[in-house]
C-alpha cells in the first residue's frame, strides 16, 4: 500500500490558515485520518471532516 497523500490546492490553502507552529502535526493527523478512510486525496471536505473529528 502507497502512503502518497494527495492534496487538493484548495485543502492545502486550507492548511495554510492554520498556524505555522501547529501546521505539521495536523497535516499528520489529517493524512492519517484520510488514511483510515481509505481516501488517498484530501480534499476540503475530507479536511473539514477530519478538522471536525479533531475538534479544531
Amino acid at each position: 500500500m502507497s502512503n502518497s497523500i494527495e492534496w487538493t490546492s484548495e485543502a492545502e490553502a486550507r492548511l495554510k490558515e492554520i498556524p505555522f507552529f501547529v501546521r505539521p502535526a495536523a497535516r499528520k493527523k489529517i493524512e492519517k485520518f484520510a488514511q483510515e478512510a481509505g481516501v488517498t486525496q484530501i480534499t476540503v471536505e475530507i479536511y473539514e471532516r477530519a478538522k471536525q473529528r479533531f475538534g479544531s
